[in-house]
């Protein structure tokens, strides 16, 4: 293998000369802070995007779940399944209220809550009398859950629908973007996502009366008086209007660098899918027109003749990041004794899975790079 020059990473931020000249132009204005004209413009342009009537920028997907939590009167006392494979800001964030987070198992073929047995889990808690605060399913790696049936399932036990749509932006269920969904819907703009403000967050709604909720308690719930007035806690998690900038020129990128993420994925199907025992995580679906954040492989060891960590010992010989599944939830010690409905299918998941460099910015002799790696690694 020729040298290796500089390391591949898994998804870094793909930000150019568009992206300095938006937040040149924000710092010129004066506006640095967590108020301003892009922070109101992106806010409206990202609303455009997903055709929601309202949109709550903030400082982090974790702050988004969390707003949508309070918001939608989530507290002490409640249960909130969620999804067992997701990244632990999820869970945190149903912690943050006091309420308790049941975890539910996910199918195999994308990794997404399983929608039956999260019935099942509704059912289950009505029963027994337990509040069911929200439900919060997780859109893994950019595959989009059956909003569909999750919406349906939601509206029969009359809890509200967060949607944890952190990895998700710019993806599409049936022809209508994700954002539009449920009571709220949740994205993340961190560092290593489709798109960036660097840190960040934002919340879609359809309802006027949560976006104001939303916006009062990200500002310390602040009385609108001369003085500093305040009748209940609220946080620090506006967007500043500097990041805010970088959202906007991102966000006018965002269609060619989820197309560059397809071609990514594409680009390793045509490889993968010729390894016995070796598949792409997720499904081939014109239902769920996906962003392809994350290509993820899943290995099964005994028909390929090696392992996930088999390949992430390579690819890191290379210096080629790449990174296991997220590890359970229910498996994790910060929630262990959770409620928890399993079957197994999130830790095989997690023991057979291994996200691939997948980022828009990783150019055709990196990816040729990654799969060189993969082809020495299946013999």
């Amino acid at each position: 293998m020729e040298s290796v020059t500089h390391s591949i990473l898994l998804s870094p931020p793909d930000v150019g000369p568009d992206e300095a000249a938006a937040v040149a132009r924000a710092l010129e204005s004066g506006w640095v802070a967590p108020a301003g004209p892009d922070l109101t413009a992106f806010e409206r342009e990202a609303a455009a995007r997903v055709g929601s009537p309202h949109a709550v920028a903030v400082s982090s997907g974790t702050a988004a779940l969390h707003l949508s939590l309070l918001a939608a009167g989530v507290g002490p006392g409640d249960v909130v399944p969620t999804s067992t494979m997701t990244f632990a800001a999820t869970a945190n964030a149903i912690r943050y209220t006091g309420a308790r987070p049941v975890f539910v198992d996910s199918t195999d073929i994308d990794g997404n809550i399983d929608v039956v047995l999260l019935r099942s889990v509704l059912r289950r808690l009505r029963d027994g009398g337990q509040r069911i605060g929200a439900v919060v399913p997780v859109d893994l790696l950019g595959h989009v859950v059956d909003y569909t049936a999750i919406s349906a399932l939601c509206d029969e036990f009359e809890a509200p629908f967060i949607a944890d749509a952190a990895e998700s932006f710019g993806s599409l269920h049936r022809g209508r973007p994700v954002g539009s969904f449920g009571f709220s819907s949740c994205v993340s703009f961190n560092g290593n996502k489709i798109m960036t403000t660097s840190g960040g967050g934002m919340v879609f709604t359809d309802s006027p009366d949560v976006a104001e909720r939303l916006r009062y308690l990200a500002t310390q719930a602040r009385q609108p008086v001369a003085h500093y007035e305040h009748t209940e806690v609220g946080y620090n998690y506006r967007l500043s209007n500097v990041l805010a900038a970088l959202g906007r020129a991102q966000l006018r990128r965002l269609d060619s660098m989820i197309e560059r993420r397809r071609a990514v994925r594409t680009a390793y199907r045509d490889v993968l899918d010729r390894i016995p025992g070796v598949r792409v995580l997720g499904r081939v679906s014109q239902d769920q027109h996906e962003n392809c954040w994350l290509t993820a492989v899943v290995v099964d060891p005994d028909r390929a003749g090696w392992a996930a960590s088999d390949l992430a010992r390579a690819l890191a010989a290379a210096d080629v990041e790449s990174r296991p599944l997220w590890k359970p939830m229910h498996l994790q010690p910060a929630h262990a004794g959770a409620d928890a409905a399993v079957t197994g299918v999130a830790e095989s998941l997690f023991l057979r899975g291994l996200a691939l460099p997948s980022g828009s910015s990783l150019c055709d002799d990196d990816l040729d790079r990654v799969l060189s790696v993969i082809r020495s690694v299946a013999g």
